[in-house]
């Protein structure tokens, strides 16, 4: 398994995003007491999120978290990933 740094950049619709958020913190919640998230907050006072993966392959970390209720419900405008080999601290293998 890998780690993989997933970025959010949400849209402005700030209304939906609050509505959604309990939901979108219970499904990386579970997903982290599976393994999966390992981490994950928000960026830049709040207009973007940092959700950190582990997963076989970019293209499982993506799948996943294409559940997660803020992309259901179409409040993130941008997302990216990036594997990362993490050598120090408590995600290195």
């Amino acid at each position: 398994m890998s780690i993989y740094a997933v970025s959010y950049t949400y849209t402005d619709d700030v209304a939906t995003r609050d509505e959604v958020r309990p939901s979108h913190r219970d499904f990386l919640r579970a997903l982290n007491a599976e393994g999966v998230v390992r981490a994950s907050g928000p960026v830049d006072g709040g207009i973007g999120a940092l959700v950190i993966v582990e997963a076989p392959s970019e293209e499982d970390a993506l799948r996943i978290l294409d559940a997660d209720p803020f992309a259901t419900r179409g409040v993130i405008a941008e997302r990216g990933v990036r594997q990362w080999d993490v050598v120090i601290g408590g995600l290195a293998g």
